[in-house]
């Protein structure tokens, strides 16, 4: 049953004994806060009675103990309870969550807290969820509003309950304080980029940018070209072109001499190993390289395809060899395939590969000829599939980058790179020209935790000019 004034009557119980009551200055000492701790039963034997207490305030760290807040009970209605009825408990705190005293302190035991999270959370999306199950539960108890915790850098105000009761500011709290932004952060990571045999290529821009996220950088050179590369880096022929953002040199910390035409020495036909541009080099077959990185370095996470040969390029397809025709797709498309398929086995899960293609595998390019085209479609193909293979086994992403023109030694063995070039900038929808540095920012993403999700996939990094489908400077359109 209950009293008028809506306490439940205790039921009458027997006693054996004659009933004891309480002194009427011992029944108001009975009376405890919802949310406040027990008081000490303690008190000064001078001291006056009166509704106001300061206990000990909730869960306070050490730096903010001596700041003790001044807690105000609330009318009798609400937080005395019957003589002889046990006290209720406090609502019980969530670790997950301390409290802090608040500028102010209202009627309520627990309005104005601030509650900190004591872990940074994972994810945006994940934070927001079990935050606001936790403050939801927190509220209920305390009869307060709340706000929801979300990841560092992202700050949400707006409270969960109604806009007439305070709220209370919730953050995630981390021990780590980074840059603002997103930034490409490879620390940790090793590529091995293969082709890179001057500094004015795009192997040679890539290996930059990957340095300047933070990765460890290993690259393959072409045989022949390694006594002249090795000899140029060692001088400093390179240090102008090594310079890195922040002011420092890239560092390359090993050379390995490749050929990726050939898969294992078995490969290598006898003309090649008499040949005095591969004498005094050993272990440069793909099979081999792969081995001597898993001896020198255990693993990679970044693989780099930055290769292409064609001996019959300047011949039309018309007029271009069986042998030619072979020798285009060997060193321009399988060698990637070879490549892959050797450093799986010691590629990190999570890893990542990119080649570099060009608009000629989808458009026709009069003078890109000795199969080199077909060479580039077939690329683009196997990114695909190698994309698929290679996930499924070793959870490796595959890319290729469509890069427009560039003036590099090799590009000039076409014969007209300098035509492609001025083509490129006056009919791209960006009338602009293209920097090698553009394509290594590209793959310095593509190769980051940023692009996890992206994979099997031709990324064309050419001031759009694959877009156009007439050029804008045709005499025709001119007059």
């Amino acid at each position: 049953m209950f009293t008028t004034q809506g306490r439940m009557k205790s039921p009458p119980t027997q006693q054996k004994g004659p009933k004891k009551t309480l002194p009427s200055s011992n029944k108001q000492a009975a009376t405890l806060p919802l949310v406040s701790q027990r008081l000490d039963s303690a008190r000064p034997a001078n001291s006056a009675e009166s509704p106001t207490r300061t206990p000990p305030p909730l869960f306070l760290p050490p730096s903010v103990s001596s700041k003790t807040p001044t807690i105000t009970t609330t009318p009798p209605r609400l937080l005395r309870l019957h003589s002889d009825q046990q006290p209720r408990r406090a609502p019980q705190i969530p670790r997950a969550f301390r409290l802090l005293p608040s500028r102010t302190m209202g009627a309520s035991a627990a309005t104005g807290m601030q509650m900190v999270a004591a872990r940074p959370c994972i994810s945006a999306s994940q934070g927001m969820l079990t935050s606001r199950a936790a403050v939801s539960r927190i509220g209920r108890a305390l009869s307060t509003t709340t706000g929801f915790a979300t990841c560092p850098r992202i700050c949400y105000s707006s409270p969960l309950g109604s806009s007439k009761r305070s709220g209370v500011a919730i953050r995630a709290m981390s021990s780590e304080s980074g840059p603002q932004g997103l930034p490409i952060d490879l620390r940790g990571k090793r590529a091995f980029i293969a082709g890179v045999a001057d500094d004015n290529g795009y192997g040679w821009a890539i290996a930059k940018a990957l340095a300047a996220a933070g990765a460890e950088i290993l690259v393959g050179t072409w045989v022949p070209a390694l006594n002249i590369f090795e000899t140029s880096l060692r001088r400093g022929k390179f240090d102008e072109s090594r310079k890195l953002p922040d002011g420092s040199l890239m560092e390359i910390v090993k050379v390995y001499p490749l050929d990726a035409v050939y898969d294992s020495p078995e490969d290598v036909p006898e003309d090649v190993k008499g040949n005095k541009r591969y004498a005094g080099s050993s272990n440069w077959t793909v099979k081999e390289v792969a081995e001597s990185v898993k001896n020198d370095f255990g693993s990679i996470d970044i693989l780099v395809h930055s290769l292409a040969n064609g001996p019959e390029v300047t011949k039309p397809l018309l007029e271009t060899s069986r042998r030619g025709y072979l020798a285009a797709l060997s060193a321009s498309s399988y060698s990637f395939v070879s490549l892959l398929q050797h450093f799986l086995p010691i590629m990190n899960p999570g890893g990542a590969s990119i080649s570099l293609t060009y608009i000629a595998s989808e458009r026709a390019i009069p003078g890109y000829g000795g199969g080199m085209s077909s060479a580039k479609a077939a690329l683009e193909s196997d990114t695909k599939v190698l994309a698929f293979e290679a996930g499924r086994k070793g959870k490796i992403r595959v890319n290729t980058i469509s890069a427009g023109p560039l003036g590099s030694r090799a590009a000039k063995a076409i014969g007209f790179i300098e035509k492609m070039i001025e083509y490129s900038y006056v009919n791209a929808p960006l009338q602009k020209e293209l920097l090698a540095d553009e394509v290594g920012n590209t793959a310095a993403f593509l190769v980051s935790p940023l692009a996890s999700a992206i994979t099997g996939s031709t990324v064309y990094v050419d001031n759009g000019l694959n877009t156009m489908g007439l050029a804008v400077d045709s005499p025709t359109i001119s007059s």
